[in-house]
């Protein structure tokens, strides 16, 4: 196993907020699947955020397969990213106008890394694509060809899980990713995402605030667990 994610020593705070986010320590291997749990406000999606390099820390570090994120350029972390990380965003971020086939293989046309690796393994992209969206319950030939703009929101957040594990990143980040799914759909969801992951050597954070699923991970986080150690830390020192 190789180290995919560290983070160490991670501080970030926003203008303004007494509200700081803290973690001295988080660490994933390759095959790691990990729940990251937490209430609403306690920093979850700020935290991916941090390891997507999307914002940078105000002290500490964070390191994606070897790579601090804050010391690359704009352009290299958009390189780091593409390469090793797909992610599932609360809001999707898909291109409402492409199709679905278009918007899962969007990773592939900006990282040859993740493009290569579809094309060994499926032969082209738009197969790799339909592989995924057929996994997802969103096989039908037809169907594919829709611009994501015409989906219901639990169709756009299944294309938004198929299009980063597509090329088999270094690390997936998800983010609330079963909030618009029903317990079939979030259930089939689940079972792509582990098989996928293991298939590919991909770890795995996953965060939501549904207990109902931290079961089925083999190691579970709470972020206040997190944060607190941080704070025992420094009144140690005091």
């Amino acid at each position: 196993m190789s180290e995919v994610l560290r983070v160490e020593g991670l501080r970030f705070a926003w203008p303004r907020s007494p509200w700081t986010l803290e973690v001295p320590s988080l660490v994933l291997e390759t095959g790691d699947r990990v729940f990251l749990h937490g209430p609403s406000g306690t920093g979850k999606s700020t935290l991916l955020n941090l390891i997507a390099g999307t914002l940078l820390p105000q002290a500490g570090a964070v390191r994606v397969a070897g790579e601090d994120v804050a010391k690359r350029s704009g352009p290299a972390r958009d390189r780091l990213r593409a390469d090793h990380l797909g992610i599932v965003f609360q809001q999707f971020n898909l291109l409402p106008f492409l199709s679905m086939v278009d918007n899962v293989t969007l990773p592939c046309r900006f990282s040859t890394r993740r493009r290569e690796r579809a094309l060994q393994r499926f032969g082209s992209l738009e197969v790799a694509a339909r592989h995924y969206l057929a996994a997802l319950g969103l096989g039908d030939a037809a169907q594919a060809s829709r611009r994501v703009i015409e989906l219901s929101v639990g169709q756009q957040q299944r294309v938004a899980a198929a299009r980063a594990l597509i090329g088999g990143p270094s690390l997936v980040l998800c983010d609330e990713p079963t909030s618009a799914l029903d317990t079939r759909n979030r259930d089939q969801f689940i079972d792509l995402l582990f098989a996928e992951c293991e298939a590919a050597g991909t770890a795995l954070l996953f965060v939501s605030h549904d207990l109902s699923l931290a079961a089925r991970f083999p190691r579970q986080q709470a972020l206040g667990e997190l944060t607190a150690s941080a704070v025992e830390s420094r009144e140690a020192l005091a």
